[in-house]
């Protein structure tokens, strides 16, 4: 009889498409709804249960940070989202720095590389026409060649001099770089754009013009007789080339987490239970009349009493906390919805945080479309 009852749950949750958590293990994690792998019982795909199903709620909306669900989908598919927005999503950043003067304390190499990371912005527009430049191989040894739609050329010339009022300000005392040296400190915002052929079309003006996204990055400290005069060259590339060119600075899900109080929890214990979980997760309610007068709900004789509930799953972690208290044995059932995955996405700036996973969507149907032609290439 246990056993039948154990079976009869195990298909309850997976109806329920519930990954239990349990104190050492985790159950239920296999998605097997497919045709024929239980008898009876008919899992064949179909677009449009699929597009009756499918559910996307945004929880957070701002342009470097989102959150949203999806709900209905398998968790391969969520994570080739991921990983798309993690490494084939292309953007622009500095791939080519030619140092014609640098007297500052910063390294060429060192400062090439910090120059590198600058997460760079421009015009949309202008960014979707810009092509990905093809650097030489062996194959190939002139590539795509430097080109206006290939190519973004800027510029960093600077010198530190002193400030026009230098002798009085250190009469007075002063020390701060910033107020008795010009230029003392070097900002990402000291990047100059230079525009090249039909590229004023797309980059012309100062809010489309290509710049960097955070204008006060720092880059080097100068003093007086010191200078930084150098050309880079930006392309377009993706982050499975290098970490520079990826669009987001995390890109991450986690499944919905669900629990289930199978037993009445009151008192102290309900106090208790509240605390093993982040805060709004679990509510403190008083037992009503008409639950205490309803046989078999447990709560017979405890009317006014203290309960906990369930509030808000959306908020948890799943530590699993509650489940290291032997009061609590039996009375709980921690879970996931493995359909339902809460994206995090922070964006670095390029794109805003929700075009970029449609931006990941295009990427997945170009695959998608280039293998069917593969198939019936195969199938000819």
């Amino acid at each position: 009889m246990p056993s039948v009852l154990a079976s009869q749950e195990t298909r309850d949750a997976r109806k329920a498409k519930v990954v239990g958590v349990n104190a050492e293990t985790v159950t239920n994690v296999t998605s097997t709804d497919f045709p024929g792998h239980y008898p009876g019982e008919d899992h064949e795909w179909d677009v449009q249960e699929f597009r009756d199903n499918l559910t996307i709620q945004f929880h957070k909306l701002h342009p470097h940070d989102a959150s949203f669900s999806i709900i209905g989908i398998d968790a391969s598919i969520a994570n080739a989202f991921r990983r798309i927005l993690l490494a084939e999503i292309p953007t622009l950043a500095i791939e080519y720095v030619f140092v014609h003067n640098n007297t500052s304390i910063v390294q060429d190499e060192v400062l090439a590389h910090r120059l590198g990371l600058i997460p760079l912005t421009g015009n949309p527009a202008g960014l979707r026409w810009l092509r990905q430049y093809q650097k030489p191989t062996d194959e190939d040894p002139e590539g795509s060649g430097v080109a206006d739609n290939n190519t973004i050329v800027m510029k960093l010339k600077i010198e530190c001099t002193k400030a026009d009022n230098f002798d009085e300000l250190i009469r007075r005392g002063e020390d701060d770089p910033t107020k008795i040296y010009k230029n003392a400190h070097v900002y990402a915002k000291d990047l100059e754009f230079v525009s090249s052929g039909r590229q004023s079309t797309f980059f012309t003006g100062e809010a489309n013009a290509v710049s960097s996204v955070h204008p006060d990055i720092l880059l080097a400290k100068m003093r007086p007789g010191q200078c930084i005069d150098m050309e880079m060259h930006c392309v377009k590339g993706i982050g499975a080339d290098h970490a520079k060119f990826s669009p987001v600075a995390t890109a991450s899900y986690r499944l919905l987490p669900t629990i289930s109080i199978t037993k009445p929890i009151l008192g102290n214990d309900a106090r208790k239970f509240a605390r093993c979980f982040p805060k709004g997760v679990i509510g403190l309610e008083e037992v009503s009349a008409e639950e205490a007068r309803q046989e078999g709900s447990g709560y017979e004789g405890h009317e006014g009493e203290t309960k906990a509930v369930v509030k808000n799953t959306f908020k948890d972690t799943v530590s699993r906390e509650c489940l290291r208290h032997p009061e609590f044995e039996g009375k709980v059932k921690l879970g996931r919805v493995r359909d339902h995955f809460i994206f995090m996405i922070e964006s670095t700036g390029q794109y805003p945080s929700d075009e970029l996973f449609l931006e990941s969507v295009k990427i997945l149907k170009e695959k998608c479309a280039t293998m069917k032609r593969g198939l019936s290439d195969i199938l000819r």
